[in-house]
């Protein structure tokens, strides 16, 4: 594996630079590393939710859904867990060489019923498994959508493997033709996203290179999917980065009505890191 560096510029030809209020909130995750090597070796995660990115200022992220992968596919534990007022963190013990998955997934259902001459929405905390005790018995017209919100990181031990990377066809999800521990400064990279198994054209892909606080400019790069689902990255400059890829929104006029069928949402979040050269 090369060595790589932290940065990037998007290709030209699809980058549209744009300024995001400050008081956006983003959660991420930051490893400790992403590529080590060795035959007993830890990696230590931070996870948070704030606005200058990888910087403790606002909320911890929840670790409730936090799991881990080895490069094998069997699910490894999360240790020392801990959620302080301003970020959490825990450890992976890493005992087998390859690329391992972290993630924090989860899904839920958006919708709304009628009842007794009123409409009514889905509460919160509304999933697949408990729709049916959530729909009061008597509601008409039920409207659902499924919301899937992932959240990932990847770190290697020695070779990058991809046996992690099998789409599990729900939600938003990264096939990399480029694997994302082998990121280097000055060479093109590309990804694919997939939403729900299909690779979609359109997903805005958002990019957001680490240390806000120390430069004016946010420095936001703007992408959308191809019709094949990639996106394509030229790494200029070394950094950590924050990738971000949604369902695209259709916003709704003041006063408009509530679309016939509620709008499928999901997202997807990861912290890249590139070396240099």
């Amino acid at each position: 594996m090369k060595k790589r560096i932290w940065g990037f510029a998007a290709t030209a030809a699809l980058a549209a630079l744009v300024a995001v209020p400050a008081s956006a909130h983003r959660q991420w995750m930051m490893p400790s590393s992403t590529v080590l090597s060795g035959d007993d070796v830890w990696v230590t995660v931070d996870a948070a939710v704030s606005n200058d990115l990888f910087y403790f200022e606002h909320q911890p992220l929840r670790l409730d859904t936090m799991k881990a992968w080895a490069p094998d596919g069997t699910e490894a534990a999360i240790e020392n867990k801990a959620t302080g007022r301003y970020r959490s963190t825990f450890d992976v013990h890493l005992t087998q060489k390859g690329t391992w998955r972290i993630a924090s997934v989860s899904d839920g259902v958006m919708g709304s019923y009628d009842l007794g001459g009123k409409t009514e929405r889905l509460p919160r905390g509304t999933t697949t498994a408990n729709l049916a005790e959530r729909i009061p018995a008597g509601a008409t017209n039920v409207k659902t959508a499924e919301s899937n919100n992932r959240n990932e990181i990847f770190v290697t031990v020695g070779e990058p493997t991809t046996t992690l990377f099998k789409p599990t066809g729900k939600g938003i999800e990264l096939v990399p033709v480029t694997h994302p521990n082998d990121l280097i400064a000055g060479e093109a990279a590309t990804f694919q996203f997939l939403l729900d198994g299909k690779p979609v054209a359109g997903l805005p892909v958002t990019l957001i290179p680490g240390g806000i606080r120390y430069r004016d400019q946010l420095g936001q790069v703007d992408l959308k999917t191809g019709a094949d689902g990639k996106v394509e990255i030229n790494w200029a400059e070394p950094g950590l980065y924050w990738l971000n890829v949604t369902t695209p929104q259709t916003e709704r006029a003041e006063g408009a009505p509530e679309p016939a069928t509620p709008q499928r949402r999901a997202s997807y979040v990861t912290t890249l890191e590139v070396l240099a050269p």
